[in-house]
């Protein structure tokens, strides 16, 4: 993983798309989507249900490798809001684990207003840590720098015919946006109208790999 520059402050994004800021001790995280298939069984559409279980393996092996202290979910963190209700017991064990020896914070998204259960952590709106402002949904109205989730950007290009895509982060001088966590997520991609319409015609797309950051301007 390699750092980069936002806001005056030194971050570390995961291929995985999960956001280091070591000063901080803390990996933020956006869209996680837990129990997402299990929603849509309910209406009929089956899908693999093993998502949570995925995602919150990919996180726990960040977490232990990275030794943070906080964790903040940026929104979107079930994908309704009896999510936690319906976590197979693997799942719910793997997540208290996190909860219980970390600071976590869960902020609100759209799909997870008024959480039945939120299997421990702390519930808020949005944060300020230093300068930044942590949110669900970017607001172009707020000049402050912040960091959100919500749109699951993906970046697209061709590569020898064929249609590549990669999580990526969205990144103006006050806008960062994160790509989703969730393991059974799309995305948007990355020069969609609403998402440029959130963080301005200069933004890039940064596609972190192991060993290198890629930044591809979208406007064009």
């Amino acid at each position: 993983m390699v750092p980069f520059s936002f806001a005056g402050e030194t971050f570390v994004a995961s291929p995985e798309g999960a956001l280091f800021w070591p000063a901080r001790e803390a990996l933020l995280v956006a869209d996680l989507h837990l129990e997402k298939a299990s929603w849509y069984a309910r209406l009929g559409q089956f899908l693999p249900p093993y998502d949570s279980v995925a995602t919150l393996s990919a996180l726990t092996d960040l977490v232990r490798t990275s030794g943070i202290r906080r964790l903040y979910c940026l929104g979107d963190s079930f994908h309704d809001r009896f999510g936690c209700d319906r976590l197979p017991e693997q799942a719910r064990e793997m997540l208290l684990a996190l909860t219980s020896t970390l600071e976590w914070t869960w902020i609100l998204g759209n799909h997870d207003p008024g959480f039945a259960d939120h299997c421990g952590g702390v519930l808020i709106e949005e944060a300020q840590i230093g300068r930044i402002i942590l949110r669900h949904e970017a607001d172009r109205a707020d000049s402050r720098p912040e960091i959100s989730g919500h749109y699951h950007p993906k970046y697209r290009v061709n590569v020898r015919g064929r249609r590549v895509s990669r999580r990526c982060f969205v990144a103006s001088n006050t806008k960062l946006i994160l790509p989703a966590f969730g393991s059974l997520t799309g995305g948007l991609d990355a020069s969609h109208p609403e998402i440029l319409k959130q963080v301005g015609p200069s933004a890039s797309a940064l596609v972190p790999l192991d060993d290198r950051i890629l930044r591809f301007p979208i406007a064009a």
